[in-house]
This record gives structure tokens, C-alpha cells and sequence, in this order.
């Protein structure tokens, strides 16, 4: 896939607004289209067919980046990283599954602007467990639900509610609360006094992942269950795709009203829809689990 050097780049020079413009300029892909251009791309390694199907993608890839404001980090790098994402989905997108490379790229879009963002708190020791991710990726949402918007300690009050809502202990609330207010800072920077006793932050980090094996072995269940999601949603037809994926795969959920205006039903028959396809795709991935050993038969 060599031609993805010639992919328009987001750049702090260029600016954003700019390079949002340049991409309303790839022409999106009806079905059918998309079909072919995988096909050709799975049968005979056409980069052509692969660069039409990434440039076609960019604004989604965009638009999942801006979800991710807030963390003091480049808007133009988490571009670009969900870029990457993209990138990744388009080379093991797998047109016979029957789903749009849309709703396999998100995934694989998120996976990469999340693992940038770890990455990039070098001094944040975050560790390799769920509930410890969720929370680094969840609280400010989790603030804002409850008005604790000011920077600084929470409230007794407020630290409780998110630990709660969240699964995570009110310890790990308060620092890591802390850690996102007081922002990134420098290995490098100098700890101690003057002169040769002085010291660096790195010096002073213990490493705690002394089993890098559970660390690859938790990246590897995690990419197996999202491959199983996405194979699951071909159970659906067109619309429960679409309409379980604006409610429950959005980073910004659409709302029951303005899906019942997208498809000329009431309310009640959105959510009638939505509530039958989840049923649907959780069987379905149970079913798949099961034949692949990630579940104990019942």
C-alpha cells in the first residue's frame, strides 16, 4: 500500500479547516463500488482500489478524531493517527462479511487515536487494565454529567458518584483526576538540588509491567471481540446496521426523534428496532464465541 504517501496530511501550518476541505473533495462509495474496489484489493493487492477506499474515509476518520478533544494533545497528530486506523481497516477489510467498511473502520479508527493517546502521557502510568482505561477515556464525560467542570480535587461527593458509575475505586478517581488537570510533564525535568545529586523524573518510575506477555494477551482478546462485533453485525439488514450503530456505536448517540425523521416511523418503532437488533447481534456473538472456543459451551 506504498501510494498512501500522496494521502493529504493534517499539519499544524496547513490548519485544520483547510484539511477538512481537501478531503470533501474524495467522492464517497455506493455499495456496490466499495464492494468491487475490496474485492479487487483482497484478490490481487490493487493499491489503486485501496487508496479510493481510504481517500473515501478520510471525513469519517476526521470526524471520530474530533471526538477526541480535550486531552492536550495536537488535533493535527490524533488525525492523523486515526488515519493509521483507517489505514489498518482498509488492508484487512473483508468485503464477503457483508457489512460497510464504515462500520469496521470505526473500530479500528478508535483503537489507534486511543493507543496514541496512552502512548503520548509518557509520565502517566496508566496500567493495561480495563477499568483503568475507561476511566482515563470517560472522565471528563463523567464530570461534565455532574457539573464538576472546575479544574482541581472533586467533592467527596463527586469522586464517589464516578467511581460508582464508572467500576473503578475512588482512589483511582482522585489521581488520575489529578494527572489530567496538572497535564503531561517532562521525563526529563529535574528533581532534587543542584548538581550531582540532582536527578530526573524517569529515574524516580518503577516498571510495572513485568509481564509483557499479559499485556499482548489482553490486546489480543480485545482485537478477537471486536472482530467478532463486526462480524455479527452481518446478522442485521440495512437499517438495523445503521440505526444500531447511530445509537449504541456513535461517539455521539443520535437521538430517537431525529431517527424516526430519517426514516419516517414513529419514535416507538426506532426504538422497537434498535432494542430487536442488539438482541440479534448479542446472540450472534455468543453463537460465534462459542464456535471459537471464547466461550464454555452451556
Amino acid at each position: 500500500m506504498s501510494n498512501y504517501a500522496n494521502l493529504p496530511a493534517p499539519s499544524p501550518e496547513q490548519g485544520l479547516n483547510r484539511y477538512l476541505q481537501e478531503i470533501r473533495k474524495f467522492p464517497l462509495l455506493e455499495p456496490e463500488e466499495e464492494y468491487m474496489l475490496a474485492k479487487r484489493w483482497v484478490d490481487h493487492e490493487d493499491t489503486e482500489a485501496a487508496h479510493r477506499m481510504v481517500t473515501s474515509h478520510l471525513r469519517l476518520a476526521a470526524k471520530i478524531a474530533m471526538g477526541y478533544r480535550g486531552y492536550g494533545l495536537p488535533q493535527a497528530e490524533v488525525v492523523s493517527e486515526a488515519n493509521v486506523g483507517l489505514m489498518q481497516a482498509v488492508k484487512r477489510f473483508d468485503p464477503e462479511k457483508g457489512f460497510r467498511l464504515a462500520t469496521y473502520a470505526m473500530w479500528w479508527i478508535r483503537a489507534s487515536i486511543q493507543e496514541y493517546i496512552l502512548r503520548s502521557w509518557s509520565l502517566v502510568k496508566l496500567g493495561t487494565t480495563s477499568a483503568q482505561k475507561k476511566l482515563f477515556f470517560n472522565l471528563r464525560k463523567a464530570k461534565a454529567r455532574i457539573g464538576a467542570l472546575e479544574d482541581g480535587d472533586l467533592r467527596p461527593e463527586n469522586v464517589k458518584q464516578i467511581a460508582t458509575d464508572l467500576g473503578v475505586t475512588e482512589d483511582e478517581v482522585i489521581s488520575m483526576n489529578r494527572r489530567m488537570s496538572g497535564g503531561d510533564a517532562s521525563l526529563n525535568a529535574m528533581v532534587g538540588s543542584d548538581g550531582e545529586s540532582a536527578t530526573q523524573w524517569q529515574d524516580w518510575l518503577e516498571d510495572e509491567d513485568a509481564d509483557q506477555a499479559t499485556d499482548y494477551a489482553e490486546r489480543d482478546e480485545l482485537e478477537a471481540r471486536r472482530e467478532l462485533l463486526v462480524e455479527a453485525m452481518s446478522v442485521l439488514n440495512d437499517r438495523e446496521q445503521d440505526i444500531l450503530t447511530q445509537r449504541r456505536l456513535s461517539d455521539k448517540p443520535v437521538t430517537l426523534e431525529e431517527l424516526s425523521g430519517q426514516y419516517d416511523v414513529s419514535r416507538e418503532r426506532i426504538r422497537q428496532i434498535e432494542v430487536r437488533a442488539f438482541e440479534k447481534l448479542q446472540e450472534r456473538m455468543q453463537e460465534l464465541a462459542k464456535e471459537r472456543g471464547m466461550l464454555a459451551s452451556a
